[in-house]
């Protein structure tokens, strides 16, 4: 049955100088609708989804809300008219309670010559707004204390203060446990059946494929198709997405195994991990699996020495290494990609070649000074390699797609000349596209020697690119499989505690 548009953008173009950005879009949301919106980097979603909040202004098109055409010039247009965005970077007030945050600006008053805060009902309104939401959480109590899975339920009860007709919610799950994904999934099950139509931008398909209705694919500014959901797959969504078929999601090439690169012997931190002993060689990929909180990062932070051991050896390339600092493994050419890259891997208001270089300094100097022709050129170097898309090398990385910041990350290790490359969830937050790069860096890497360890909670991913698999559950490795002779099944019984 054709659903009746509550929602509808059509012709919406927004240019930037030199930039088609949004290219005579339609888009459509029918009342109480989930619909995902997808795309790689750069594809347009962030535009459109402005254009809507008020955050830009179209260039042309219309905007009607249930048949009559609004103009939304500015955010609080948009909120006035019932459309209220959620993004990744939450937008709450740290060290103020829920009850504040909830109603911050919009706070409930009493009183008619002088007025006050009224306190007692605002506490009354936000609690009943939470346990809308099936969330039972203390109104009191500062942000700052409450899980991020919480965090995000004050927002959408704010959202629903407002009195929004559509939530828009951009990445919502990027940050969130397995638990507090399936918590937040039931959450706009909810709001489905209250008649609120949400938006649901994100990278994990399989997740718009649990709870959309339909999904629309953008690339390139335009939008490319709207599915139903039932109606299409994975596979040809991706399709959509990239413009071309991906003859595999997971392109790994098999390289001949070299030598004996990192070895582990008996690693234990106590109440952490234990015991931990593995072997990763010269032209493999190494994959870590096992479930969030089983201590794959703690173990791979006490490897490069950012976190300590109590116990254990290191080896590398058979000589025994005394690393108790990122200092002393970046001298062992170790390199650890964190899963935070922009808090940990990246300098965010610094640009492409600094990011890139700052880690070798060192090598471009020549007597008191730096060579800045030098070290601009080795950036550049790096830059083409990885097909980092840029308008200039002295952009600000913050500026960039997540999978371009991944490959600036990459560049500073390469400039580096590190030769064992720890990933930890090396694709998070990147779109499909991108992904299948990084995967493609990682195959270059191993087909000149280096040796790539890569920690995943995606097990199509560890999977799909791993030569051998080590399991972690609960601080210990339960299991040890090679590429042909491990699946899902097998992979979850040891991430699980089993044998």
């Amino acid at each position: 049955m054709e659903k009746i548009p509550y929602l509808k953008m059509k012709g919406i173009s927004k240019r930037f100088p030199g930039v088609t950005a949004l290219d005579s879009v339609d888009f459509e949301v029918a009342k109480g609708e989930v619909h995902g919106l997808i795309g790689e980097n750069g594809a347009g979603k962030s535009t459109l989804i402005k254009i809507l909040t008020g955050a830009y202004e179209k260039d042309e098109g219309q905007i009607y809300i249930n048949n009559k055409e609004v103009q939304i010039s500015n955010p609080k247009q948009a909120i006035d008219i019932g459309i209220v965005a959620i993004y990744q970077e939450l937008n709450l007030s740290p060290y103020l309670s829920s009850v504040e945050n909830i109603f911050l600006g919009q706070e409930i008053k009493k009183g008619n010559i002088i007025s006050f805060i009224d306190w007692k009902a605002a506490r009354k309104e936000a609690t009943r707004l939470l346990n809308e939401l099936g969330q039972n959480i203390d109104v009191n109590v500062p942000v700052k204390d409450l899980g991020i899975g919480q965090q995000q339920m004050v927002e959408i009860a704010k959202a629903l203060s407002k009195n929004a007709e559509i939530i828009i919610m951009d990445e919502p799950t990027s940050s969130l446990s397995l638990n507090e994904t399936e918590e937040l999934l039931k959450t706009i099950n909810k709001l489905r059946k209250k008649g609120i139509s949400v938006i649901f931008i994100s990278h994990r398909l399989e997740e718009v494929f649990q709870i959309c209705d339909r999904i629309t694919v953008m690339r390139d500014g335009k939008k490319i198709v709207t599915l139903e959901t039932g109606e299409t797959n994975k596979d040809e969504v991706i399709k959509y997405m990239v413009g071309r078929s991906l003859e595999q999601q997971y392109p790994k090439k098999p390289f001949k195994r070299g030598a004996e690169a990192l070895r582990v012997e008996n690693l234990k931190r106590k109440g952490v991990f234990d015991d931990i002993s593995f072997t990763a060689y010269s032209g493999e990929i190494l994959g870590i699996s096992g479930l969030v909180g089983a201590g794959r990062t703690e173990i791979a932070r006490s490897i490069f020495g950012a976190d300590p051991r109590d116990t254990g050896d290191i080896y590398v390339y058979g000589k025994k290494c005394n690393i108790l600092s990122p200092r002393d493994a970046m001298k062992e050419g170790i390199a650890l990609l964190t899963e935070d890259r922009k808090g940990q891997g990246l300098i965010l208001e610094q640009d492409i070649v600094t990011n890139i270089t700052l880690s070798s300094l060192p090598k471009f100097k020549e007597k008191f000074f730096l060579n800045l022709k030098r070290l601009f050129l080795a950036a550049k170097k790096l830059a083409e390699e990885l097909d980092i898309k840029t308008p200039s090398l002295y952009k600000k990385v913050i500026e960039l797609s997540g999978g371009n910041q991944q490959k600036v990350v990459i560049a500073k290790w390469l400039c580096y000349n590190a030769r064992i490359f720890i990933f930890d969830e090396p694709t998070r937050g990147i779109d499909v596209g991108a992904k299948v790069e990084v995967y493609n860096i990682m195959n270059e890497l191993v087909s000149k020697g280096a040796s790539v360890i890569m920690i995943s909670s995606e097990l199509p991913e560890i999977l799909g690119m791993s030569d051998r698999i080590i399991v972690v559950h609960e601080g210990k490795i339960t299991g040890e499989f090679s590429r042909d002779n491990a699946d899902q099944e097998v992979i979850m019984k040891a991430a699980t505690g089993g044998a």
